[in-house]
C-alpha cells in the first residue's frame, strides 16, 4: 500500500511533528527505536476482533465479544486514543484460554456519549451498567490508559463480583507523574485549544510516534481510530482538564483495595511515567507488578506477545496469590 495512503495525511503529520518538537520525551522514546523501524505497515490489514454494537442509557456502544463462554472472562477496555482494535494483536492469544469482552467505553473508541462522560465516576458507573446488561461474572478486568481510573471507581464504588484487576499505564495515584505532554492538557487551557484545533489527525499521529518504541501500527488501525475521535478531540480534553480533581475520587481510597491487581507498565512510558506504577506497588495490599523492558505507553502492542503471557499466566493462578512482587 503506498505511502500516499496514509489516513493521517501530512497536515496531520506536520501538526504531530509541531507536537512532537515541543515534547522534549520525544528525544528519548526515538533513541531507544530499533534503526530502520517503518512508522506505518502498508500491506492489507485484516482484524481478529469484530465489533458489535448495543445501546446502554440511549447510547450506542461499541464491544466486541468471542463467544466462549465456558472459559474465565476478561474484559478489555479500551485505551485512548485508540478503541477496541488495539487489542487486535492478542485477540486470538487470548481467546484460546479466555472468554473476552472488549468494551470501547463512552465517549472514547467507536462508542457514543459525549463531556457528560468525561469524569471517573461516570465512567465507573457506566461500567456498572454494562457489566450487569452483559451478565458478567467473576470477570478480570483489564484496563489501560482512561481505562485504569474507571475500573477503579467501579471497584471502589460498587457492589461487584470482580476476580481481579490488570491495570497500568493510567491515572491512578496522586499526585500523578505525567509526562510534559499530559502536564499541558491537564494544566493550561491554551494548551487544549491546540489540541482542538489540530484535531484526531495530530492527535493519533502524535500519540504513536510518542507511546510506542518499535510496535508499527497499519493504515486500517489508524484510520479507525481517527474515525472514532473525529471532531471529539476538544471534548476528550476535558478529561484531561478534570482529572486532577478526579483522581481525589480514586487515590484515597487505593491502600483498602482488596482486589488481587496485576500492575503493569513500559519502561519508557512517556505519557504517565513509571514512577506511578512504582508508586501504586508499594501501596495496593495485593498487587504484582511487570515492567515491560524498552517499552512505551502501549505496552499491549509494544510488547504483544510477552503482555499476552502476563495476562494469561495472571487470570489462570497469578490473581490468587496474595503476596506482592515486582518483575
Amino acid at each position: 500500500m503506498p505511502e500516499s495512503s496514509d489516513p493521517v495525511g501530512l497536515f496531520g503529520k506536520f501538526n504531530a511533528s509541531f507536537l512532537m518538537a515541543i515534547t522534549p520525551e520525544y528525544r528519548k522514546i526515538r533513541s531507544a527505536r530499533t534503526p530502520g523501524i517503518p512508522r506505518r505497515q502498508h500491506e492489507k490489514y485484516r482484524f481478529a476482533i469484530e465489533p458489535k454494537y448495543t445501546t446502554v442509557d440511549d447510547v450506542k456502544i461499541r464491544y466486541a465479544d468471542n463467544g466462549r463462554l465456558n472459559a474465565p472472562t476478561v474484559l478489555l477496555l479500551s485505551p485512548l486514543p485508540q478503541s477496541i482494535l488495539c487489542y487486535d494483536l492478542i485477540w486470538k492469544n487470548l481467546g484460546e484460554h479466555f472468554h473476552l469482552v472488549a468494551l470501547d467505553l463512552p465517549g472514547f473508541g467507536g462508542s457514543g456519549g459525549g463531556v457528560e462522560y468525561m469524569n471517573f465516576p461516570a465512567q465507573g458507573d457506566f461500567l456498572d451498567k454494562f457489566i450487569r446488561i452483559m451478565d458478567l461474572h467473576r470477570t478480570h478486568i483489564l484496563g489501560p490508559d482512561v481505562g485504569m481510573p474507571a475500573a477503579l471507581h467501579y471497584v471502589l464504588n460498587h457492589e461487584h463480583d470482580v476476580a481481579s484487576l490488570i491495570l497500568g499505564d493510567g491515572p491512578a495515584i496522586s499526585p500523578s507523574s505525567n509526562g510534559s505532554i499530559i502536564n499541558k492538557m491537564v494544566n493550561s487551557a491554551f494548551w487544549r485549544l491546540v489540541f482542538k484545533l489540530t484535531d484526531n489527525q495530530a492527535f493519533v499521529e502524535g500519540a504513536y510516534r510518542l507511546a510506542v518504541v518499535d510496535y508499527v501500527p497499519s493504515n486500517e488501525e489508524i484510520a479507525d481510530y481517527l474515525a472514532c475521535y473525529k471532531g471529539r478531540i476538544g471534548t476528550i480534553t476535558r478529561w484531561f482538564k478534570d482529572y486532577p480533581e478526579n483522581l481525589t475520587t480514586i487515590s484515597p481510597h487505593l491502600s483498602s483495595l482488596g482486589i488481587p491487581t496485576q500492575l503493569f507498565w513500559g519502561d519508557l512510558d512517556q505519557l504517565l511515567l513509571v514512577d506511578n506504577a512504582e508508586r501504586l506497588h508499594q501501596l495496593l495490599p495485593k498487587n504484582q507488578l511487570k515492567v515491560f523492558r524498552n517499552c512505551g505507553h502501549f505496552s499491549y502492542q509494544d510488547r504483544a506477545k510477552e503482555f499476552a503471557q502476563m495476562v494469561t499466566d495472571w487470570v489462570n493462578y497469578g490473581y490468587q496469590h496474595e503476596t506482592s512482587s515486582s518483575t
